[in-house]
């Protein structure tokens, strides 16, 4: 039999799919295009609506146009989008109960979920060092989809890093939905320490940070080791201190830019991203504002900007909604102007310098893409033989999204 992969989400979800794919390669089928495949399996999640619509709108019209094709369900799923799909699945399943899958093509085993060895499938290396939070902001899922806590042993992560970096891997990405509350035997300072310790040309990303567990030490593992890129995902959320408090994030604006402050003393040149919500319930013009005035203030690098989109079984669902879809979309046109103008003048102190980029790929006009160490776009021209490669680029072009070079100079 045949099978074909989508996956809607997080790198955590790409993660699972690999663990998948390796799972059934193991049992003897095997993976094709969508058009030739007997199952179709689709790893979700119910973090934002957009991925949801999407996916259901997928499935619906496989399930038109081949009724023969077995749908399997999978991912981070609310009860509600599941009972929303029920009747177009054949199967709907639990990715982490994955060896004891009760399908008449899959022999059950009684290993662990992370016993699988992923096949990695992606340029980068992803490693889920951890499962579930204990967080529960207002507005997530992820408590109610993946459960509580739970962190691996330290020494089965380094094993796994080992094997993404022999496969190749020169990213590897450190994946929790909090991973610095991470407490497998070592904290998660100690833990990068050591995986900077294994052999090979390789970089160590890691998302996603919670402020409130951020820790000197961790600040400190950026700055002393060698592999890990002095590249940081901070979510902030919002700026105004009510509106923190009614998504259930336990800091305040100014604890939130302390703690920027004090990582930028330790590690002057790190790279700095956030998320924001735009329009959480009861998001007044003062309430952003407040937000406006902290994204001046810091200085991001990069923000990833969401509109508030309802959840249910979360706590802000209950919630009436007060701030209208074009307000949203208004919101965040001003954040990101904001950011677009902040990028343009910090991309320009590239021009004229080399920056070490690592290759992932080739665009649709022909030209080699990768990024910095601090997560910037970079285009060049060159071979694809250079892909999952690192090389010294000269910047020669800038814009407000990325830069440009025109040649590689050999490392």
């Amino acid at each position: 039999m045949k099978y074909h992969l989508i996956t809607y989400g997080c790198q955590m979800n790409k993660n699972d799919s690999e663990r998948i794919s390796s799972f059934f390669d193991k049992n003897n089928l095997t993976e094709s295009e969508e058009a030739d495949a007997d199952i179709i399996v689709f790893n979700a999640c119910s973090i934002r609506q957009s991925s949801i619509d999407r996916m259901t709108a997928k499935i619906k019209k496989i399930k038109e146009q081949s009724k023969d094709k077995i749908i399997i369900l999978t991912g981070c799923l609310l009860k509600k989008d599941i009972k929303k799909l029920e009747n177009f699945c054949d199967y709907i399943l639990k990715s982490e109960e994955l060896p004891s899958w009760n399908l008449p093509f899959l022999k059950k085993e009684k290993i662990d979920y992370f016993e699988i060895i992923p096949k990695r499938r992606d340029t980068a290396g992803y490693i889920s060092i951890m499962k579930g939070c204990n967080n529960f902001c207002s507005y997530c899922v992820v408590p109610y989809t993946k459960g509580r806590e739970f962190s691996r042993p330290a020494k089965d992560i380094i094993e796994e890093v080992k094997e993404a970096v022999f496969c190749g891997k020169k990213e590897i990405w450190i994946l929790g939905q909090n991973v610095n509350s991470y407490n497998g035997g070592i904290s998660f300072a100690d833990l990068l320490v050591e995986i900077d310790k294994i052999k090979g040309d390789f970089w160590v990303r890691f998302t996603s940070s919670h402020p409130k567990d951020f820790s000197f030490d961790i600040a400190k593992a950026i700055k002393n080791c060698k592999k890990i890129t002095k590249y940081l995902n901070l979510p902030l959320q919002s700026g105004d201190d009510e509106i923190l408090k009614k998504m259930n994030r336990p800091y305040n604006a100014e604890q939130y830019s302390k703690l920027v402050a004090n990582i930028r003393e330790i590690v002057p040149d790190i790279a700095l991203s956030t998320d924001i919500i735009v329009g959480f319930p009861g998001e007044t013009e003062h309430h952003f504002h407040n937000t406006v005035k902290m994204f001046n203030e810091i200085d991001f690098d990069m923000a990833y900007i969401a509109k508030y989109s309802p959840r249910h079984e979360t706590k802000s669902f209950a919630e009436k909604e007060t701030v209208s879809e074009e307000e949203k979309k208004r919101r965040e046109r001003v954040l990101t102007e904001i950011l677009t103008e902040k990028n343009l003048i910090k991309n320009r102190l590239y021009l004229k310098n080399i920056v070490k980029v690592l290759v992932m790929g080739i665009n649709k006009k022909g030209y080699l893409f990768g990024k910095t160490e601090g997560y910037k776009d970079v285009i060049f021209p060159g071979s694809e033989k250079k892909i999952n490669s690192f090389a010294n680029i000269k910047i020669t072009k800038c814009s407000k999204w990325g830069l440009e070079g025109k040649k590689i100079i050999q490392k």
